[in-house]
């Protein structure tokens, strides 16, 4: 019983069902107003808000104090794993390896999408008069503004990504590579101590999350579009649980084993609805599962922007809803016309506020057949099924890490089976 007190996953689990319960019975404590207004800074190149309600605030404050972990950590990892590694060519044919698989396995994502929605048509019988909508302007409106220069440059992990990869092949072949290791290594140690630290407030973000969610948009709001996320939640899970199962049990590799290892960070992410809220800790735990750190630094960063498993399967669930819902029946040019295009936009997802909303806006006005004006339907359950994204994003890209990783010979099985015993 005293290890249980000591153990961070009970006390994440135990926040994340109070702040269900705050939210659902005290919704006006859950968001009574703390701040006259959000508080928002800029630090390593990321934006940062402070958010006004007091369940916010707390999860907030806490996603915040992570994200200042991600630059430094991305920069340290990728920039001491290149110049450990030395072999230039082998980093770019990490780094082109790593962009293929997430192309593939992104794209399996979509068709998984779009034939389950056809096949179970969550959008049949949904009365849009009973569903109370909301303003989706912002969103319509950054999606016509949406460049992928824009997109490069409002995000910073792929900058520091870029800017690490940039100085660590360019000191690979200094001479005196060996003291820039052996002082940067003290470095990331403390980083990642802090980081432990850090995580210990983990139970404070996820109870302000969920008691936010379910204080602003309450359960009652589910229940019109329950099949759409009875739909959603079924299809990730059998993209998780058959997708990424065959692909690490291509060697060898027990899933289920995997996703014990991670649960903390797993539950970090369910209860904050925010993957950056777990990505330092699931790089760290990755290097001690046995991948080596310069494939840790390349593909789990990279992967943040571009393998987004549980974004694409929700954006294509998501149009097919919207065609069912207003009676708009999609031949197979059209839903290919809709997977090219998500294929492209959907890479987008993770560099602009509001991402999801932002990316179907723009598809929605590619495909000029279905009403953006139905994005109003999804506003009220998208923050429900944002949890199932993000999680679906977390896994894929620790399963497509660990894939590459052995698929390299950069991956020590001994560490992982020491890692899975505990």
């Amino acid at each position: 019983m005293k290890n249980i007190f000591k153990n961070l996953t009970f006390w994440v689990l135990t926040a994340i069902v109070s702040g269900v319960l705050l939210g659902h019975f005290y919704p006006e404590v859950a968001l009574q107003p703390i701040l006259e207004k959000p508080i928002k800074f800029s630090l390593y190149f990321s934006e940062f808000e402070i958010k006004t309600t007091f369940s916010e605030l707390l999860s907030s404050i806490f996603i915040s104090i992570v994200k200042l972990f991600i630059c430094p950590i991305i920069f340290l990892t990728i920039t001491l794993g290149i110049i450990s590694m030395g072999d230039l060519k082998k980093v770019g044919k990490v780094g082109a390896k790593a962009l293929l698989y997430f192309e593939i396995v992104t794209t399996v994502a979509l068709f998984i999408g779009v034939v389950i929605a056809n096949v179970l048509r969550p959008g049949d019988g949904v009365v849009t008069s009973e569903i109370k909508g909301g303003d989706i302007s912002k969103y319509t409106k950054s999606a016509e503004a949406f460049s992928w220069m824009k997109f490069f440059w409002d995000n910073a992990t792929l900058q520091v990504l870029l800017l690490a990869i940039i100085l660590g092949v360019a000191l690979s072949n200094y001479a005196g590579r060996d003291k820039i290791v052996n002082t940067l290594s003290p470095i990331s140690k403390k980083i990642f101590w802090a980081l432990h630290k850090v995580m210990l407030l983990a139970p404070i973000g996820a109870f302000g999350g969920m008691a936010f969610t379910i204080g602003k948009y309450g359960i009652q709001t589910l229940l019109p579009l329950a099949k759409l996320m009875v739909t959603v939640y079924c299809t990730m899970a059998c993209f998780i649980f058959v997708v990424l199962y065959l692909i690490l049990r291509t060697y060898k590799i027990d899933l289920l084993k995997f996703l014990k290892y991670i649960r903390e960070e797993l539950l970090i992410v369910l209860g904050t609805s925010s993957s950056e809220a777990a990505l330092p800790s699931l790089m760290e735990k990755l290097e001690k599962m046995g991948c080596s750190k310069s494939v840790v630094g390349l593909v789990v960063p990279a992967g943040y922007s571009f393998n987004l498993d549980g974004t694409t399967i929700y954006l294509s669930m998501a149009i097919i809803f919207l065609a069912q819902v207003f009676n708009v029946h999609l031949d197979l040019q059209q839903i290919l016309t809709i997977i090219g295009i998500l294929m492209v936009t959907s890479k987008g997802a993770a560099g602009v506020t509001g991402s999801g909303f932002i990316v179907l806006a723009s598809t929605l006005t590619a495909i000029k057949v279905i009403p953006v004006e139905g994005l109003a339907l999804l506003l009220g359950v998208d923050r429900f099924m944002s949890e199932a994204r993000a999680i679906t994003n977390f896994i894929g890209n620790g399963v497509a890490t660990v894939w590459l990783a052995n698929n390299e010979g950069e991956f020590d099985r001994e560490k992982m089976q020491e890692a899975f015993a505990e």
